[in-house]
């Protein structure tokens, strides 16, 4: 009986499954992400290698994390407990080994004025040049990351940081189903940024600037 199956088991006590359970360890995630695959007749999952020397009971907890997702469960057991309070404190351990100037400068200087200094620095560095998606905090490997299309305006900067500060300090809150990253908590502190609508609006504007240069150079 391979931890998918017993992670079923679990779950469903009594019932037998409806499908073949696989699970397969890869390179090709980051840290520690997963996903599943499935049809009428199987299921599959992958895992970022590193969770091959994770615990099994909290590797049972994030496959039965997955199935509550595809099974549409409100149902929360033991090992899932365990995966989400593993997962929650994992950036506490992880180690911080890049810092981009740019970015450890501002995070600095917000660092300073909102959160007192007291955020403990992640990594910081820049991703794709995306204008979907500005920035982003994984917790598994405590980095922050932010669009390359920012990189012109340091202000802008400052205000999209900010927002991926606050899910480093805030983290998130697991039901059986999902994730909840913006807690009441998460957005009352995301109303403290100076002129936070007058930010947005440039922000907009910055963006719909850069789409159109982008287009006619095309």
């Amino acid at each position: 009986m391979n931890l998918a199956e017993q992670a079923y088991q679990e779950l469903f006590p009594g019932k037998e499954a409806d499908r073949a359970f696989s699970i397969y360890y890869t390179d090709h995630f980051k840290a520690y992400n997963a996903n599943v695959r499935y049809t009428r007749d199987k299921m599959e999952f992958r895992l970022s290698r590193k969770w091959k020397t994770i615990s099994e009971e909290i590797q049972i907890g994030l496959l039965q994390s997955l199935m509550a997702k595809v099974y549409k469960l409100k149902k929360k057991t033991l090992n899932m407990e365990l995966y989400a309070k593993y997962l929650h404190n994992l950036s506490e351990y992880s180690p911080v080994t890049e810092k981009d100037p740019v970015l450890e400068a501002s995070f600095l200087r917000l660092n300073e004025r909102y959160f007192n200094g007291l955020l403990n620095q992640p990594n910081l560095v820049w991703g794709k040049n995306s204008f979907r998606k500005l920035g982003h905090y994984e917790y598994a490997s405590d980095t922050i990351c932010l669009s390359t299309v920012l990189q012109e305006e340091p202000c802008l900067i400052d205000y999209v940081l900010y927002h991926e500060m606050l899910h480093k300090k805030h983290k998130f809150h697991t039901t059986a189903q999902r994730s909840m990253h913006h807690s009441a908590a998460f957005k009352k502190d995301e109303k403290k940024y100076e002129n936070a609508l007058e930010w947005e609006r440039k922000l907009n504007e910055y963006l719909r600037k850069k789409r159109r240069k982008k287009w006619l150079f095309w």
